[in-house]
Protein backbone atom coordinates (compact mmCIF):
# COMPACT_ATOMS: atom_id res chain seq x y z
CA UNK A 1 0.00 0.00 0.00
CA UNK A 2 1.12 3.53 -0.63
CA UNK A 3 1.96 5.41 2.27
CA UNK A 4 1.94 8.90 3.56
CA UNK A 5 2.38 11.25 6.39
CA UNK A 6 0.59 12.41 9.31
CA UNK A 7 0.97 15.88 9.74
CA UNK A 8 3.95 17.90 8.77
CA UNK A 9 6.53 15.65 10.83
CA UNK A 10 4.40 12.78 11.27
CA UNK A 11 4.92 9.13 11.26
CA UNK A 12 4.79 7.51 7.66
CA UNK A 13 1.68 5.06 7.93
CA UNK A 14 -0.48 3.71 4.79
CA UNK A 15 -3.16 5.34 2.99
CA UNK A 16 -5.85 3.78 4.85
CA UNK A 17 -6.01 2.42 8.42
CA UNK A 18 -8.42 0.46 10.25
CA UNK A 19 -10.97 1.53 12.55
CA UNK A 20 -11.75 -1.24 15.56
CA UNK A 21 -14.67 -0.10 17.81
CA UNK A 22 -16.99 -2.62 16.21
CA UNK A 23 -14.68 -5.54 17.15
CA UNK A 24 -15.56 -4.81 20.23
CA UNK A 25 -19.22 -3.57 20.62
CA UNK A 26 -21.62 -1.19 19.44
CA UNK A 27 -22.67 -3.09 15.91
CA UNK A 28 -23.56 -6.35 17.31
CA UNK A 29 -21.59 -9.74 17.90
CA UNK A 30 -18.37 -9.91 16.90
CA UNK A 31 -16.22 -13.10 15.87
CA UNK A 32 -13.05 -12.92 17.98
CA UNK A 33 -11.03 -15.42 16.21
CA UNK A 34 -11.85 -13.65 12.52
CA UNK A 35 -11.37 -9.83 13.99
CA UNK A 36 -7.88 -11.27 15.39
CA UNK A 37 -7.12 -12.31 11.86
CA UNK A 38 -8.35 -8.92 10.32
CA UNK A 39 -5.88 -6.89 12.40
CA UNK A 40 -3.17 -9.08 11.14
CA UNK A 41 -4.19 -8.73 7.67
CA UNK A 42 -4.67 -5.68 7.83
CA UNK A 43 -0.66 -4.96 9.33
CA UNK A 44 0.10 -7.71 6.08
CA UNK A 45 -1.45 -5.47 3.94
CA UNK A 46 0.10 -2.00 5.12
CA UNK A 47 -2.92 -0.63 6.82
CA UNK A 48 -0.77 0.70 9.72
CA UNK A 49 -2.53 3.11 11.70
CA UNK A 50 -4.40 0.96 13.83
CA UNK A 51 -7.22 3.02 15.39
CA UNK A 52 -9.04 2.49 19.00
CA UNK A 53 -10.46 4.05 22.11
CA UNK A 54 -10.35 3.78 26.32
CA UNK A 55 -13.89 3.55 25.87
CA UNK A 56 -14.45 0.89 23.01
CA UNK A 57 -15.88 -2.09 25.28
CA UNK A 58 -14.56 -0.05 28.24
CA UNK A 59 -11.25 -0.68 27.47
CA UNK A 60 -11.90 -4.16 26.22
CA UNK A 61 -10.96 -3.02 22.54
CA UNK A 62 -7.41 -1.89 23.50
CA UNK A 63 -6.67 -5.07 25.46
CA UNK A 64 -7.83 -7.44 22.53
CA UNK A 65 -5.98 -5.19 20.03
CA UNK A 66 -2.64 -5.28 22.16
CA UNK A 67 -2.41 -8.84 21.33
CA UNK A 68 -1.20 -8.26 17.93
CA UNK A 69 0.63 -4.82 18.16
CA UNK A 70 3.13 -6.00 20.73
CA UNK A 71 4.01 -9.15 18.86
CA UNK A 72 4.37 -6.87 14.89
CA UNK A 73 5.16 -3.33 17.57
CA UNK A 74 7.09 -2.29 14.79
CA UNK A 75 4.70 -2.47 12.12
CA UNK A 76 2.30 -0.45 13.77
CA UNK A 77 1.08 3.23 14.52
CA UNK A 78 -1.45 2.88 17.39
CA UNK A 79 -3.85 5.63 17.83
CA UNK A 80 -5.98 5.45 21.01
CA UNK A 81 -8.10 8.22 22.53
CA UNK A 82 -9.11 9.69 26.17
CA UNK A 83 -12.21 12.02 26.79
CA UNK A 84 -15.32 9.84 27.39
CA UNK A 85 -16.15 8.30 30.60
CA UNK A 86 -18.67 4.90 30.88
CA UNK A 87 -21.19 4.48 33.17
CA UNK A 88 -20.89 0.97 34.29
CA UNK A 89 -23.22 -1.40 33.63
CA UNK A 90 -25.16 0.87 31.14
CA UNK A 91 -23.36 0.84 27.99
CA UNK A 92 -24.91 3.93 26.45
CA UNK A 93 -24.47 6.37 29.08
CA UNK A 94 -21.14 8.25 29.51
CA UNK A 95 -19.65 11.53 30.74
CA UNK A 96 -16.58 13.56 29.49
CA UNK A 97 -13.53 14.66 31.04
CA UNK A 98 -10.54 16.66 29.81
CA UNK A 99 -8.89 17.84 33.04
CA UNK A 100 -4.93 17.44 33.39
CA UNK A 101 -5.80 15.17 36.28
CA UNK A 102 -7.58 12.92 34.28
CA UNK A 103 -5.87 12.62 31.11
CA UNK A 104 -2.73 11.40 33.33
CA UNK A 105 -4.51 8.57 34.76
CA UNK A 106 -6.08 7.78 31.09
CA UNK A 107 -3.19 7.27 29.61
CA UNK A 108 -1.04 4.99 32.35
CA UNK A 109 -4.40 2.80 31.80
CA UNK A 110 -4.59 2.61 27.87
CA UNK A 111 -1.07 1.75 28.19
CA UNK A 112 -1.62 -1.20 30.24
CA UNK A 113 -4.41 -2.39 28.85
CA UNK A 114 -2.12 -2.01 25.38
CA UNK A 115 0.87 -4.04 26.91
CA UNK A 116 3.28 -1.00 25.36
CA UNK A 117 5.43 1.31 26.83
CA UNK A 118 4.45 4.67 24.07
CA UNK A 119 1.53 5.51 22.30
CA UNK A 120 1.80 6.64 18.55
CA UNK A 121 -1.24 9.16 18.57
CA UNK A 122 -3.08 10.33 21.43
CA UNK A 123 -6.26 12.33 20.87
CA UNK A 124 -8.54 13.88 22.34
CA UNK A 125 -12.26 11.92 22.14
CA UNK A 126 -14.72 14.97 22.68
CA UNK A 127 -13.68 18.68 24.34
CA UNK A 128 -14.95 19.59 27.20
CA UNK A 129 -15.71 23.35 26.71
CA UNK A 130 -15.55 24.11 30.28
CA UNK A 131 -11.56 23.14 30.49
CA UNK A 132 -9.16 25.21 29.01
CA UNK A 133 -7.46 24.20 26.28
CA UNK A 134 -4.84 25.78 27.42
CA UNK A 135 -5.11 23.23 30.42
CA UNK A 136 -6.01 19.53 28.02
CA UNK A 137 -3.51 20.38 25.63
CA UNK A 138 -0.72 21.07 28.24
CA UNK A 139 -1.21 17.94 30.34
CA UNK A 140 -1.01 16.45 26.72
CA UNK A 141 1.93 17.78 25.83
CA UNK A 142 3.65 17.22 29.27
CA UNK A 143 2.66 13.46 27.82
CA UNK A 144 5.36 13.80 24.80
CA UNK A 145 7.54 14.87 27.09
CA UNK A 146 7.53 12.05 29.69
CA UNK A 147 8.04 9.63 26.58
CA UNK A 148 4.40 8.16 26.84
CA UNK A 149 3.28 9.82 23.66
CA UNK A 150 5.18 10.57 20.47
CA UNK A 151 2.45 12.45 18.66
CA UNK A 152 -0.76 14.72 19.50
CA UNK A 153 -4.71 14.40 18.04
CA UNK A 154 -8.05 16.08 18.41
CA UNK A 155 -11.33 14.63 17.32
CA UNK A 156 -14.62 16.48 16.62
CA UNK A 157 -13.51 19.87 17.62
CA UNK A 158 -14.11 23.27 15.76
CA UNK A 159 -11.82 25.03 13.45
CA UNK A 160 -11.10 27.39 15.61
CA UNK A 161 -10.22 25.13 18.80
CA UNK A 162 -7.69 23.10 16.41
CA UNK A 163 -5.99 26.42 15.98
CA UNK A 164 -6.05 27.06 19.38
CA UNK A 165 -4.61 23.57 20.49
CA UNK A 166 -2.18 23.36 17.45
CA UNK A 167 -0.81 26.99 18.98
CA UNK A 168 -0.27 24.97 22.62
CA UNK A 169 1.62 22.30 20.95
CA UNK A 170 1.83 20.66 17.41
CA UNK A 171 -1.42 18.70 16.45
CA UNK A 172 -0.64 15.80 13.85
CA UNK A 173 -4.38 14.67 13.66
CA UNK A 174 -7.93 15.40 13.29
CA UNK A 175 -10.56 13.04 13.15
CA UNK A 176 -14.19 13.62 12.85
CA UNK A 177 -16.57 12.01 10.16
CA UNK A 178 -16.77 12.55 6.46
CA UNK A 179 -17.87 10.77 4.10
CA UNK A 180 -20.33 10.95 1.32
CA UNK A 181 -22.89 11.57 3.71
CA UNK A 182 -21.41 14.01 6.28
CA UNK A 183 -19.35 16.86 4.62
CA UNK A 184 -19.96 19.50 7.59
CA UNK A 185 -16.09 19.66 8.11
CA UNK A 186 -15.42 20.61 4.95
CA UNK A 187 -17.05 24.11 5.35
CA UNK A 188 -14.07 24.90 8.09
CA UNK A 189 -12.01 22.29 9.50
CA UNK A 190 -10.85 20.47 6.75
CA UNK A 191 -9.57 24.22 5.27
CA UNK A 192 -7.97 25.04 9.09
CA UNK A 193 -6.20 21.43 9.08
CA UNK A 194 -4.50 21.82 5.24
CA UNK A 195 -3.80 25.46 6.45
CA UNK A 196 -2.00 24.12 9.40
CA UNK A 197 -0.12 20.87 8.32
CA UNK A 198 -2.43 18.62 10.05
CA UNK A 199 -3.44 15.12 8.82
CA UNK A 200 -7.56 14.46 8.42
CA UNK A 201 -8.27 11.24 9.94
CA UNK A 202 -11.86 10.53 8.58
CA UNK A 203 -13.84 7.77 11.09
CA UNK A 204 -16.98 6.27 9.28
CA UNK A 205 -16.22 6.67 5.96
CA UNK A 206 -18.79 4.78 4.80
CA UNK A 207 -21.02 6.37 6.63
CA UNK A 208 -21.56 3.49 9.52
CA UNK A 209 -21.71 0.87 6.96
CA UNK A 210 -25.06 2.46 4.99
CA UNK A 211 -22.84 3.20 1.86
CA UNK A 212 -21.85 -0.15 1.65
CA UNK A 213 -25.43 -0.85 0.39
CA UNK A 214 -26.07 -3.62 2.89
CA UNK A 215 -29.27 -3.11 5.45
CA UNK A 216 -28.62 -2.84 9.71
CA UNK A 217 -28.06 -6.67 11.02
CA UNK A 218 -30.59 -5.84 13.60
CA UNK A 219 -28.45 -8.19 15.65
CA UNK A 220 -28.72 -7.28 19.88
CA UNK A 221 -26.08 -4.76 19.99
CA UNK A 222 -26.61 -2.85 17.29
CA UNK A 223 -27.18 0.68 17.93
CA UNK A 224 -27.30 2.19 14.54
CA UNK A 225 -31.00 1.01 15.09
CA UNK A 226 -31.28 4.29 17.26
CA UNK A 227 -29.17 6.76 15.12
CA UNK A 228 -31.69 9.33 13.61
CA UNK A 229 -30.04 8.85 9.94
CA UNK A 230 -30.82 4.98 10.38
CA UNK A 231 -34.01 4.92 11.55
CA UNK A 232 -38.26 6.14 10.43
CA UNK A 233 -38.63 8.20 7.50
CA UNK A 234 -34.90 9.66 7.52
CA UNK A 235 -33.81 5.95 7.34
CA UNK A 236 -35.75 4.67 4.45
CA UNK A 237 -35.18 8.50 2.47
CA UNK A 238 -31.25 8.01 3.36
CA UNK A 239 -31.31 4.18 1.87
CA UNK A 240 -32.78 5.31 -1.36
CA UNK A 241 -30.09 7.95 -1.66
CA UNK A 242 -27.79 5.00 -1.36
CA UNK A 243 -28.85 3.01 -4.39
CA UNK A 244 -27.69 6.18 -6.14
CA UNK A 245 -23.91 4.79 -5.18
CA UNK A 246 -24.70 1.22 -6.02
CA UNK A 247 -26.01 2.15 -9.16
CA UNK A 248 -22.88 3.91 -10.08
CA UNK A 249 -20.87 0.91 -8.79
CA UNK A 250 -22.33 -1.49 -10.73
CA UNK A 251 -21.69 0.88 -13.40
CA UNK A 252 -17.47 0.79 -12.69
CA UNK A 253 -17.62 -2.77 -11.83
CA UNK A 254 -16.70 -1.96 -8.33
CA UNK A 255 -18.51 -2.08 -5.08
CA UNK A 256 -20.61 0.90 -3.19
CA UNK A 257 -18.23 0.59 -0.23
CA UNK A 258 -15.12 1.10 -2.59
CA UNK A 259 -16.64 4.18 -4.46
CA UNK A 260 -17.54 5.90 -1.03
CA UNK A 261 -14.14 5.58 0.07
CA UNK A 262 -12.50 6.83 -3.23
CA UNK A 263 -14.65 9.65 -3.03
CA UNK A 264 -13.09 10.37 0.21
CA UNK A 265 -9.30 9.72 -0.71
CA UNK A 266 -10.42 12.17 -3.92
CA UNK A 267 -12.08 14.92 -1.88
CA UNK A 268 -8.92 15.50 0.16
CA UNK A 269 -6.81 16.34 -2.81
CA UNK A 270 -9.15 18.98 -3.65
CA UNK A 271 -8.50 20.42 0.18
CA UNK A 272 -4.80 19.81 -0.56
CA UNK A 273 -4.73 17.76 2.52
CA UNK A 274 -3.29 14.06 4.10
CA UNK A 275 -6.42 12.10 4.57
CA UNK A 276 -6.07 8.37 5.94
CA UNK A 277 -9.41 7.25 6.44
CA UNK A 278 -10.27 4.22 9.03
CA UNK A 279 -12.85 2.76 7.57
CA UNK A 280 -14.06 -0.07 10.32
CA UNK A 281 -14.54 -3.58 9.51
CA UNK A 282 -13.98 -7.23 11.38
CA UNK A 283 -13.81 -9.62 8.32
CA UNK A 284 -11.19 -10.10 6.19
CA UNK A 285 -13.11 -10.09 2.92
CA UNK A 286 -14.44 -6.92 3.45
CA UNK A 287 -10.54 -5.37 4.13
CA UNK A 288 -9.67 -6.43 0.87
CA UNK A 289 -12.56 -4.81 -0.55
CA UNK A 290 -11.76 -1.87 1.41
CA UNK A 291 -8.14 -1.53 0.87
CA UNK A 292 -8.45 -1.92 -3.34
CA UNK A 293 -10.65 1.50 -3.11
CA UNK A 294 -7.32 3.19 -1.97
CA UNK A 295 -6.49 2.96 -5.94
CA UNK A 296 -9.72 3.40 -7.10
CA UNK A 297 -10.06 6.78 -9.29
CA UNK A 298 -12.95 8.22 -9.73
CA UNK A 299 -13.77 10.68 -13.27
CA UNK A 300 -15.18 14.02 -13.12
CA UNK A 301 -18.64 12.49 -13.91
CA UNK A 302 -18.31 9.82 -11.46
CA UNK A 303 -17.77 12.79 -9.01
CA UNK A 304 -20.39 14.95 -10.00
CA UNK A 305 -22.87 12.62 -9.73
CA UNK A 306 -22.01 12.04 -6.21
CA UNK A 307 -21.83 15.63 -4.81
CA UNK A 308 -25.01 16.17 -4.00
CA UNK A 309 -26.09 13.82 -1.84
CA UNK A 310 -24.60 15.08 1.66
CA UNK A 311 -27.24 18.08 1.33
CA UNK A 312 -30.02 15.64 1.32
CA UNK A 313 -29.36 13.51 3.94
CA UNK A 314 -31.66 13.52 6.48
CA UNK A 315 -31.26 13.79 10.09
CA UNK A 316 -28.53 14.63 12.50
CA UNK A 317 -25.07 12.17 12.47
CA UNK A 318 -23.76 11.28 15.74
CA UNK A 319 -20.99 13.70 16.78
Amino acid sequence: MATTTLGKHGPRVGVQGLGCMGMSEFYGASDRAESLATLQLALDRGATLIDTADMYGSGDNERFIGEVIRKRRDEVIIATKFGFVRTPNDGLSFTLDNRPEYIHRAVDQSLQRLGIDTLDLYYMHRRVKDVPLAESIGAMADLVKAGKVRYLGLSEVTAEELQEAHGIHPITAVQSEWSLFARDVEARVVPMAAELGVAFVPYAPLGRGMLTGAGLSGAEGDIRGLLPQFSGPAGEHNRQLVTQVTALAGQLGVTAAQVALAWVHQRAQVHGLNVVPIPGTRHRVRLQENLQAAVLKLDAAALASLDSLAAAVQGQRLV
